[in-house]
């Protein structure tokens, strides 16, 4: 079970730093997103936010090896993902660029809960 954990986490991880390609400029930001992030301020910002991906795609893979981080990196990738659904959600006229984040973290969220259930699941086991 804990194998099964790592892949899920694993998977998760991966997609979260899909978007760390952003911190590489303008270009890289425009094909991930569908949108002009020309204006600087914009273009730091979102930036920032790839740096950010990032950090928690590391702590996802990390915690894909190493159970410890399990329950930190669990509670992390939930709030990322069911934020940005909530938030696409209430803005249902994205465009096509940003449908595919939704369904990537839709993949996100059914792995995070998988793992969830798994990881309270060796918890109760081990109590």
């Amino acid at each position: 079970m804990s194998k099964l954990i790592g892949f899920l986490l694993l998977v998760v991880g991966i997609i979260h730093l899909l978007p760390l390609a952003g911190v590489l400029g303008g270009e890289r930001l425009n094909a991930l997103y569908g949108l002009n992030f020309d204006e600087p301020n914009l273009h730091i910002l979102m930036r920032h936010r790839a740096v950010l991906f990032g950090l928690l795609g590391a702590l996802l893979v990390a915690a894909a090896f190493l159970p410890g981080l399990r329950s930190i990196a669990l509670i992390g990738g939930l709030g990322s993902v069911l934020s940005f659904l909530l938030l696409a959600w209430s803005e249902p006229a994205y465009n096509e660029a940003l449908r595919r984040v939704v369904i990537a973290d839709w993949i996100a969220l059914a792995c995070l809960l998988a793992a969830l259930i798994l990881h309270l699941r060796i918890g109760t086991a081990t109590a």
